[in-house]
C-alpha cells in the first residue's frame, strides 16, 4: 500500500512539474511574441517617422520655389512655416499626426497658390520638386499603413486572453494609430 502511495505521488508530482514546465514555455513563448509584435510597431513607426522627416526637408525648397513667383502670398508661407515647427514639437504618435495634419492642410493651401501661376507649374525646379514631394507622399502612406498594421497586430494580441495576462504583466499598453485629422479629409476648394 505504502508502496502504491508512493507511486500515485510521483505521478502527481511528475504531472505537476510537466504541466509547470509547458506553462513556462507558453509563456516565454507568449512574452517573446509580444516583444517581437512591441519592436515591429517601433520599427514600423521609425520608417513613419523617417518619411515625415523626408517631408518636411523637401518643403522649404518647395516655399522658396512657390516663393519667387507668389512672395504676396505671406499668409500662406507663414502657414507652412508654422505647421513645420510643430512637427519639430511634436511628442508621441498622437501629437505628431495632429502635426502631420496641419502640415497637410498647409500645403494643400500652398499648392492652391500654385494653381494661381502657370509659369509656375512650368518651371522645372518645381516640377522637380513636386514629384519629389509625390513620391515623399506615396512613400508615407505606405509606411503609415504598414505602422498602423503592425499596431494592431499587436493590440489584438495584448487583448486576446491569456496573452493579455502577460501583456498585463509585461506592462505593454495599446499604441495608438497614425490617422489623419478630419479637416485633411476634405479635397481643398481650388478658385480661380
Amino acid at each position: 500500500m505504502k508502496q502504491r502511495n508512493l507511486s500515485v505521488g510521483i505521478i502527481i508530482l511528475a504531472v505537476i512539474a510537466v504541466a509547470a514546465v509547458l506553462f513556462g514555455f507558453w509563456y516565454v513563448s507568449t512574452r517573446n511574441n509580444l516583444v517581437r509584435l512591441d519592436q515591429q510597431s517601433e520599427a514600423a513607426w521609425s520608417e513613419v517617422d523617417n518619411q515625415l522627416q523626408r517631408r518636411y526637408d523637401l518643403i522649404p525648397n518647395l516655399v522658396e520655389t512657390v516663393r519667387g513667383y507668389a512672395s504676396h502670398e505671406e499668409e500662406v508661407f507663414r502657414a507652412v512655416a508654422e505647421a513645420r515647427a510643430q512637427i519639430g514639437s511634436a511628442r508621441g504618435v498622437g501629437e505628431t499626426a495632429a502635426a502631420a495634419g496641419e502640415m497637410e492642410s498647409a500645403l494643400s493651401r500652398l499648392l492652391l497658390v500654385v494653381e494661381q501661376y502657370p509659369e509656375l507649374k512650368a518651371d522645372r525646379s518645381f516640377i522637380r520638386l513636386q514629384d519629389e514631394l509625390a513620391g515623399t507622399e506615396n512613400r508615407l502612406a505606405v509606411a503609415r499603413r504598414r505602422y498602423n498594421e503592425s499596431v494592431m497586430t499587436l493590440n489584438q494580441a495584448m487583448l486576446m486572453f491569456p496573452a493579455s495576462i502577460v501583456a498585463g504583466n509585461m506592462g505593454l499598453q495599446q499604441k495608438s494609430y497614425f490617422e489623419i485629422q478630419e479637416a485633411a479629409r476634405s479635397a481643398p476648394q481650388v478658385q480661380f
